[in-house]
């Protein structure tokens, strides 16, 4: 799992799908009612121990800072910053590298975490609502094919 040129963990480095759930602790509410948010995170390579790349979907994006503690499992803590829709979004991020099951079939690999909105922002049709700062949500990243 490690660089032989010093870099991150090439396991990091490549397109992540991203998911968001809010933290409901309501059994029986709807799955589609705990969205939060949906994407891609693509990690950059670089050098040892800093993380950046870009979050992304349909009409936005948000770039990725921070940084990589090594151990096991790997962390992840990253501030993704951006305009959308006019707006400064900045949310902050911090993941686990879940460690492969030794007995495991078809893992993927997948990152898992928390967020939280740093800065309130506008949202909904027009803008008209906003989203409030301090929100935290759960978030899931599995490794899509291009560096599994």
């Amino acid at each position: 799992m490690s660089d032989v040129a010093g870099g991150i963990p090439p396991i990091l480095v490549g397109t992540w799908t991203y998911r968001s759930f809010l933290s409901n602790p309501d059994v029986n509410a709807d799955f589609d009612s705990l969205e939060f948010g949906r994407g891609n995170i693509r990690i950059d390579p670089g050098p040892m121990q800093i993380f950046s790349g870009l979050i992304y979907g349909p009409g936005w994006e948000l770039k990725l800072k921070g940084s990589i503690a090594y151990g096991n499992p790997f962390n992840v803590r990253f501030q993704g910053v951006g305009i959308v829709g006019g707006a400064q979004w900045i949310y902050d991020y911090q993941g686990y590298l879940i460690p492969d099951w030794p007995n495991g079939i078809d893992q993927r690999p997948a990152l898992v975490g928390s967020i939280v909105r740093t800065i309130p922002h506008p949202t909904g049709p027009n803008g008209k609502s906003t989203a409030p700062a301090g929100v935290v949500a759960q978030w899931i990243a599995v490794k899509q094919d291009d560096n599994v």
